[in-house]
């Protein structure tokens, strides 16, 4: 295809993206162990952990919508709409269900290996991240989680595994899902039972070194296996606006901002920014570290940054801030609409937010996650016709667009819920995602059948015309 003005880069990825826990359901079929996922009644990030499974409670993740026997089905749908990239996870429970076996679970093995086949057969290349919210349980309750520096040799080992069977197949890894969710989610993003307390920033910056050296870890591993394929971090960036011009409005924003970044500057810059003493110093944090810690994440950074896109915040001192699933939420900007679930609707942020880490770190993006929940109804004719959804995701593309016009190099688009999935942040399925429509409902009824929506086609076109039909009149 000839590239116009109009037109994303010839090389320009485009797909969706899904999450194990959200997607595969069979969670404890061959051989798989539980993962910290399973024990969520609601989504992983707002639920409730128990300790163990109750036999009396509904889990919405333990059939979720069934991606694990029905994938191939879903996989013809995606290569419909003419996906190039398709990002899943690998539930690290498939592999060593309790996280420290010496050896993997073959069944599951096998069961990516055909995921990715069936893919690579569509035209469609796999991104995979590596750890999204899948921690075994076993290694919270035994060990307690990223807390404990022996995770880093048990991801390890999990890596070596997976990069060596799949090196030839997966070009594109993340390791950690919106790792900066530490501070917000411990339990999700590192395995953690950190409730608030005079400790809960030592535990959680504690654990974070911990997910910084196991991120080197993989990259290493992944030099020394797979050297073609590239490894990169994976990060929650919604931004942050001052509310005002104020100077505490301004500099609040900035500060919020840094809590974010600080992971991506470790991770990608190799070192901890000069501004986290001041933070360590004024609440009393001091990070145990080993000698050939600081070389390690030296030596082996990411080599792209893969981040989530859904709102942005604004900031006004004094003003509390409340966390959601799709980033931080503060003062009402009186500019955006807000969605079916509360969430400000920005397309231009995704253009900010390009530019902003682009400037800062000069190496290349991957938008991984951006979509719109909604409540989808379907209509008289049995049809679905979220024209919202079109609407949502041409303003979005459109100011991705220009940030790739602005010199930004981004190498891919995955939009977040292809297909209708459970929701991380409550574990319904009645806030929809998808092009495709799943039929299933927040307690489980349903048949499951699969169905397009209007923006299936839409998003087919944008696809078919790399970028061109956004400019339709």
């Amino acid at each position: 295809m000839k590239q116009t003005k109009k037109a994303f880069p010839n090389d320009f990825l485009w797909g969706g993206a899904i999450a194990a826990n959200q997607a595969e359901g069979a969670w404890n079929e061959d051989g798989k162990g539980v993962s910290i996922a399973d024990v969520v009644r609601g989504g992983i990030i707002s639920g409730v952990a128990d300790r163990e499974i109750d036999p009396e409670k509904y889990y919405a993740s333990h059939e979720a919508i069934n991606f694990y026997h029905e994938y191939k089905n879903d996989v013809a749908m995606f290569a419909e709409m003419g996906f190039s990239l398709f990002r899943t996870s690998i539930n690290w429970t498939r592999i060593f269900p309790n996280g420290d076996e010496e050896e993997p679970n073959e069944a599951g093995l096998q069961f990516y290996d055909d995921l990715f086949d069936e893919l690579i057969s569509k035209g469609i290349q796999p991104m995979v991240t590596i750890s999204h919210y899948e921690t075994p349980l076993h290694l919270l309750d035994e060990y307690g989680g990223w807390e404990n520096r022996k995770l880093i040799d048990f991801f390890s080992r999990y890596c070596e595994v997976i990069f060596q069977r799949y090196k030839d197949k997966v070009k594109y890894w993340m390791t950690f899902n919106e790792v900066n969710n530490m501070h917000k989610i411990p339990y999700a993003a590192g395995a953690c039972r950190i409730e608030d307390g005079p400790d809960k920033l030592q535990r959680v910056y504690q654990a974070s070194h911990h997910l910084f050296l196991a991120n080197s870890m993989a990259v290493k591993l992944g030099k020394i296996i797979m050297p073609e394929n590239e490894v990169g971090c994976m990060l929650s960036l919604s931004a942050f606006y001052p509310n005002t011009c104020h100077p505490d409005d301004v500099f609040g924003a900035y500060e919020n901002r840094r809590k974010s970044l600080f992971f991506s500057d470790v991770m990608l810059r190799g070192e901890y920014p000069t501004y986290v003493n001041r933070i360590l110093k004024e609440h009393n944090v001091t990070i145990e570290k080993e000698a050939g810690d600081e070389q390690l994440l030296k030596e082996y950074t990411c080599s792209f940054l893969a981040f989530s896109y859904y709102l942005t915040s604004t900031y006004k001192a004094g003003t509390p801030i409340y966390e959601s699933t799709g980033g931080s939420i503060g003062y009402e900007n009186p500019y955006l609409e807000n969605s079916d679930f509360g969430w400000p609707i920005d397309p231009k942020g995704l253009r900010y937010v390009c530019n902003e880490l682009y400037d800062r770190y000069q190496k290349p993006l991957f938008v991984v996650e951006n979509g719109l929940g909604a409540k989808d109804e379907i209509a008289e004719d049995g049809k679905i016709h979220d024209d919202y959804r079109i609407e949502y995701l041409r303003k979005h593309l459109v100011e991705l667009h220009e940030a790739l016009e602005d010199g930004c190099e981004i190498l891919g688009y995955t939009y977040w819920g292809p297909i209708d999935i459970v929701s991380a942040g409550s574990g319904q399925m009645a806030k929809r995602y998808g092009f495709i429509y799943v039929d299933k409902d927040d307690y489980g009824n349903g048949s499951l059948k699969r169905m397009k929506k209007d923006s299936f086609d839409w998003y087919k076109k944008v696809i078919e015309t790399n970028g061109e039909y956004l400019y339709k009149d």
